[in-house]
């Protein structure tokens, strides 16, 4: 349900609506209380009925409100505002810091971001997933348009927490290396404008991310450091043991293509090491081992299309899995 303006969600008065999407509405709000503006998300009606995933965001708003991490965004304050009766649904919504700018997503309209640019913007999404992932929170949706672009250059990461994850509907815990997977995904756009397993179907899309590589970015971008290619492909790594193991791994490596390394393809070689862990052939590749590193991230990343697979809904078939993931909102 759509809020106009004036409508009151407990202390927070309503100024006008910012944007919507699938995991809620966002406001500009008034906090009556403090006499400042901020921005409150009103979560869909299937998120508050669900008293797992509300309780779970609950306790993952609480850890990233303690972060206070400046790559993240503020979390400010959580509540239930109920209606009148007759009048709807209670309203499960989260208060956040108001933020001037844009989405990576939106910046991406534009096509490819320069090397630098792109190196800049990576390392603080990188450094914010690592505070977090040092909390105990993994993201589970991360993709470019949860990647917020200030318009002072600061990035923040948002909507931790809202979304499940595949693993979550296969009965299997979250790694936060699935959020490592879905952070080259966002870096892969970033470099090349294209979207790294995209294919006509979600069932192709799955197929992609489960068994594909993405096309190879050097002949599209000359200007690529070679470091930062191997950097892209080691978070691509189908198994999550063959990935970097943490985020702060991944800003350290992007960090030391910072500055004149990046000016460059053969500075940015010289960089950073080559990776540690040796790349294996895909030949014969089977969904079995890989299945729970590549899984992480088909939804997570936001990659996924929209059409539904045909099959049976078993333990055995594929078909009935991508069904799954896609009902649960991926």
């Amino acid at each position: 349900m759509t809020l106009t303006t004036g409508t009151r969600l407990g202390p927070y008065e309503v100024l006008g609506a910012i944007g919507a999407g699938g995991m809620g509405e966002v406001y500009r709000a008034r906090d009556t209380r403090l006499g400042h503006d901020v921005a409150v998300k009103v979560l869909p009606a299937s998120f508050a009925a669900d008293p797992d995933r509300r309780a779970r965001f609950e306790r993952e708003a609480q850890a990233v409100a303690a972060l206070s991490h400046p790559n993240v965004v503020a979390i400010f304050d959580t509540g239930v505002h109920e209606p009148s009766p007759g009048s709807g649904d209670a309203q499960f919504y989260v208060v956040m810091e108001l933020l001037a700018g844009q989405t990576l997503r939106e910046r991406l309209s534009a096509g490819p971001m320069p090397v630098r640019k792109t190196v800049e913007i990576a390392a603080q999404v990188a450094r914010g997933l690592g505070a977090a992932h040092g909390k105990g929170v993994v993201h589970r949706d991360l993709k470019p348009d949860n990647v917020f672009l200030l318009d002072d250059g600061q990035v923040k990461i948002l909507d931790f927490g809202l979304a499940k994850a595949p693993e979550q509907v296969r009965g299997q815990a979250v790694d936060a290396r699935a959020d490592l997977f879905a952070f080259g995904a966002v870096l892969y756009e970033m470099v090349s404008g294209q979207r790294a397993f995209q294919r006509d179907t979600a069932a192709d899309t799955m197929t992609a991310i489960l068994t594909q590589d993405p096309p190879e970015l050097t002949g599209s971008r000359p200007d690529l450091p070679p470091a930062l290619d191997r950097s892209i492909r080691h978070c691509l790594e189908k198994q999550a043991n063959e990935r970097f193991q943490n985020a702060r791994d991944i800003a350290f490596a992007l960090e030391a293509l910072s500055g004149s390394a990046v000016s460059s393809g053969a500075s940015g070689a010289a960089a950073v090491p080559a990776d540690t862990v040796p790349r294996r052939p895909r030949t014969g590749l089977v969904l079995t081992a890989a299945v729970a590193g590549a899984l992480a991230i088909g939804a997570a990343a936001g990659y996924v299309g929209r059409g539904r697979p045909a099959g049976r809904e078993d333990g055995r078939d594929r078909s009935g899995l991508l069904r799954r993931l896609l009902a649960a909102g991926m």
